[in-house]
């Protein structure tokens, strides 16, 4: 277990002197309805279910499975999906959580994103010192320079993938030629190594219908392999073809092009994930996944009958994808929320006082970054605590 309050040296005991409240919402050894709200839990079984399960697809499907920080920002998460799941590494948007993952020794390292900033490319360029593979995406000539002669300056290496655009309409070059122009730049870098594709397609991960994932999918597939087919002729075969999410991921490896898959969500599942559907026309976390990461909130306020208020609100959550949902319970709706309260239609009355509910957020990701810390949860029972390592690491 890592416990540890951040920019404070470690004791002996990482718990000595911790006060709950103060310092963390729980200890080990507390029951669930002792650690204080709103704060972040996690169903440990559940969690390792996950884990295993895309871990055991990866390997039967011949992929590599690069695990997404950015959703949990946690290197104790990371490293659990490197045991159980055989995680070969770790993506990170932002170079300033590639440096929580890379001070952890975390050996893999993709930042999934362009760096443009000459002061962010400085630091990319010295994170290889503590070990790691670092990878970096690229998506104009113009960037090369830069990175190549950070890596020069500080004597170490970086590998790139070209990004293209498969359709999320954000970065990455739009042609095969343009990809292949750019990864003849970054070869012929000093101290640069085009190592393969970024090609994740974002935008439609959260289309609901299994057939039009697979139709949107489809098109990118043959991007991809377009593009795959160029570097190949131009002398360029890319090493890796990185991208798929959890859901879209069936289908990236499946397809014969693709090499590394990049989920992150699997692991905690949220509501808006949860509501897409699978083969079979099942919800995401009814079949394939389990929700594992909760929302701990208590019931504050029964003021009126039909209305329940408890004290998770907006500092608690983001609701950019929709409302939570309150996890296993039909009876009574999460409908609204402020800063600081959570409203809960309550219709029968059935709510008490101090009454725990555990939320299934509408994004994990930042909700995750709202937070300190982690609660593992395992038989009503709190068994470890996990700083969110690199909360707040946006730069």
């Amino acid at each position: 277990m890592t416990v540890a309050v951040r920019n404070a040296p470690l004791a002996a005991d990482p718990l000595a002197g911790l006060e709950v409240g103060y310092d963390v919402p729980a200890l080990p050894g507390m029951r669930e309805d002792e650690i204080q709200t709103p704060c972040l839990i996690l169903d440990l079984d559940a969690l390792e279910r996950n884990i295993r399960k895309m871990g055991d697809y990866a390997r039967a499907h011949g992929m590599r499975h690069r695990a997404h920080g950015k959703m949990h920002k946690s290197v104790d998460v990371l490293r659990l999906q490197q045991e159980l799941g055989g995680a070969v590494g770790v993506c990170c948007q932002k170079v300033s959580e590639a440096e929580v993952f890379a001070r952890a020794g975390i050996a893999d390292i993709l930042v999934s994103n362009e760096v443009r900033d000459l002061g962010k490319i400085d630091r990319l360029a010295r994170l290889p010192r503590h070990g790691a593979r670092v990878t970096v995406c690229v998506d104009d000539p113009a960037n090369v320079a830069d990175l190549s002669a950070a890596a020069v300056r500080h004597g170490t290496d970086l590998d790139c993938f070209v990004e293209i655009d498969c359709g999320a309409g954000r970065c990455g070059v739009g042609t095969a030629a343009e990809a292949v122009a750019l990864a003849r730049a970054i070869a012929a870098a000093p101290h640069l190594h085009f190592a393969g594709l970024q090609a994740y397609q974002g935008a439609m991960q959260h289309l609901e219908a299994y057939a039009e994932r697979r139709a949107a999918l489809d098109a990118v597939i043959a991007q991809v392999r377009e593009t795959v087919d160029a570097l190949t002729a131009a002398g360029l075969a890319p090493e890796i073809v990185s991208g798929g999410g959890t859901g879209s991921y069936r289908f990236e490896s499946g397809s014969g092009v693709y090499t590394e898959l990049q989920c992150g969500s699997y692991a905690f599942m949220d509501a808006d994930y949860g509501r897409i559907r699978d083969g079979d026309g099942a919800r995401l976390d009814r079949g394939e996944w389990e929700n594992a990461l909760f929302i701990l909130t208590s019931v504050m306020s029964h003021a009126k009958p039909d209305q329940a208020v408890c004290d998770a609100g907006l500092k608690a959550q983001s609701v950019d994808s929709g409302l939570p949902l309150v996890h296993g319970r039909s009876d009574v709706t999460y409908v609204k929320c402020s800063d600081e309260h959570g409203v809960i239609a309550d219709p029968d009355g059935v709510l008490a006082i101090n009454e725990k509910l555990r939320l299934v957020p509408g994004h994990c990701d930042p909700t995750c970054n709202l937070h300190d810390w982690y609660v593992g949860v395992r038989n009503g029972r709190v068994e470890t605590l996990w700083p969110v390592s690199a909360r707040g690491k946006g730069y």
